[in-house]
């Protein structure tokens, strides 16, 4: 592994292709072939596969699923691409079922997570793979192969410790632009690409997924779901013109008008630098897919960790929390008590009323629903009966987050064994008794109490597709994944599950497509 510096240029042509981070991502990416794939990674890649066919399924007749999927559906016959749900021996178009299934992977907010200088969920690059895998004919070893090298890209922009990576929250750029590269990287070295189409694809990619914050503020919408949708599309459609020989806009990264002078921390220094830590080309086995970790809980990764440990507070409190606890603080990072705590000063995020994509980022709802229902489950805690909320409006007003440097310090360590999204609670009874308990991590995170293996992945997969598809799919799904090095493009249907317990709902809505 090497740490690279990423500087912007003082004048157009002062690096050369071959020193600029777009060209040594592609080096990786054509390279990767050279080196034999990592059992762990493999394993875990086949793991990431059952996550997403999990929460697709999980998701599938939700709204803004429906509607990316009925986009999907006038493209039948114009490719040989699957979607989530629906029977394998229908194909569409890749562009457009990436889109739908990208969408249904994210729509839950139960998607693996990275976080480091950045956010990250790297499952977004699977659906695009998978999509153009099946267009193309791709065999299930390069399939492999492009999954792990996208896992590796995408993390090592977010950021491996040291003082690596790029940061693109901090200046309300939202994080499909590193999405997009690892996407573009992974399905050109499953293809097979050059180095120079490969550092094309990345170019054109980066630079057309820049987009702003926006839609993670205010009145949430759709576009918050559709990120991953736009991105598969947008790193699709730069790897096709990449393949046809187009030059894509560079130095993407360090050029004088590029991503870092405008966008990020150049628009305020000219010096600006990252510093970013990538396998040696053809050399270093790529297992950085392996400090990625699950979610457990349908809910922002700050509050994975704040779950399980209420979930063991909620065994202690009992029945009628609301009438027995008197307060609740919760002593965290920053992110969480600005982000998704009392400091984000946002009324709707202690407002059962408020939409499932403002509650699933309330640290305060997930305290006070996981103490009044003494459960997580991704349907039952953000169907709140009416009869409920007046008691959950109590509890969520009785929440109080504080910034604790303890945690904010743990919150951005370079030592991702030291790394840690928890927090301490102290509950405050009525009758004078008080409550502590403090958790770093998630249990299911890869350095948790009881880190997640495929055994977990599988029952989660269970979990999430009870009563939607039936035994014999499950079955036909994880041979296919345990088989996956031998499967040709032609059997990769099954990886998309289709629904045969339950009815595809479709929408009453007409739009431009479907």
């Amino acid at each position: 592994m090497k740490i690279h510096d990423v500087k912007a240029e003082q004048k157009s042509g002062d690096l050369s292709k071959e020193d600029q981070l777009a060209y040594k991502i592609a080096e990786i990416a054509y390279r990767a072939k050279e080196v034999a794939l990592d059992p762990d990674a493999v394993e875990m890649a086949k793991c990431r596969l059952i996550d997403n066919a999990a929460i697709s399924i999980g998701a599938i007749n939700q709204y803004a699923v429906a509607v990316a999927r009925d986009k999907a559906l006038s493209s039948e016959g114009t490719g040989k691409a699957t979607i989530y749900g629906i029977p394998p021996e229908r194909k569409f178009d890749p562009s457009r079922a990436a889109f739908a299934n990208a969408v249904a992977v994210r729509y839950l907010d139960q998607d693996d997570t990275y976080l480091a200088a950045e956010y990250s969920h790297p499952d977004d690059n699977i659906s695009p793979l998978l999509a153009v895998a099946q267009q193309l004919d791709v065999d299930g070893q390069d399939f492999l192969r492009g999954i792990i090298v996208a896992y590796e890209i995408h993390v090592a922009l977010v950021g491996t410790g040291n003082g690596t990576g790029i940061c693109l929250h901090k200046h309300k750029v939202d994080h499909m632009t590193h999405i997009a590269a690892a996407s573009a990287a992974g399905i050109s070295s499953m293809l097979g690409l050059s180095i120079d189409q490969t550092y094309h694809a990345i170019n054109f990619a980066v630079h057309n997924a820049v987009s702003s914050r926006q839609s993670r503020k205010g009145d949430i919408g759709a576009q918050k779901e559709f990120v991953p949708g736009f991105s598969a599309q947008i790193s699709i459609d730069a790897v096709d013109s990449a393949m046809r020989g187009l030059k894509g806009p560079n130095p993407v990264y360090e050029g004088v008008d590029s991503i870092i002078r405008r966008f990020l921390d150049g628009r305020e220094d000219n010096n600006a630098a990252y510093k970013v830590e990538l396998a040696e080309a053809g050399k270093d086995a790529l297992r950085n897919i392996l400090i990625t970790y699950p979610k457990e809980h349908a809910f922002e990764y700050q509050g994975q960790a704040i779950i399980d440990m209420t979930l063991d507070l909620a065994k202690d409190v009992g029945e009628n929390p609301a009438d027995k606890i008197k307060s609740i603080t919760l002593k965290t990072s920053h992110h969480t008590h600005h982000v998704i705590g009392t400091d984000a000063n946002d009324p709707q995020k202690i407002d059962p009323d408020a939409p499932r994509g403002t509650l699933d980022h309330s640290i305060m709802f997930a305290i006070a629903r996981t103490l009044q229902i003494g459960e997580w489950h991704h349907e039952r805690t953000y169907n709140i009966a009416d009869g409920q909320k007046d008691e959950l409006r109590s509890l969520m007003h009785k929440v109080t987050t504080k910034f604790d440097q303890k945690w904010e310090d743990a919150y951005h360590s370079q030592d991702p064994k030291v790394q840690a999204f928890g927090g301490k609670l102290i509950v405050e009874l009525a009758n004078g008794k008080v409550i502590e308990k403090e958790k770093a991590r998630a249990n299911a995170h890869c350095y948790g109490d009881t880190p997640w293996g495929r055994t977990q992945y599988i029952g989660k997969f269970e979990r999430l597709c009870d009563g939607i598809i039936s035994d014999a799919q499950k079955t036909k799904f994880f041979e296919s994944v345990h088989d996956l090095e031998n499967l040709t493009s032609k059997q990769f249907g099954t990886l998309t599950p289709h629904v045969d317990l339950i009815k595809l709902e479709g929408v009453s809505t007409k739009g431009i497509f479907g």
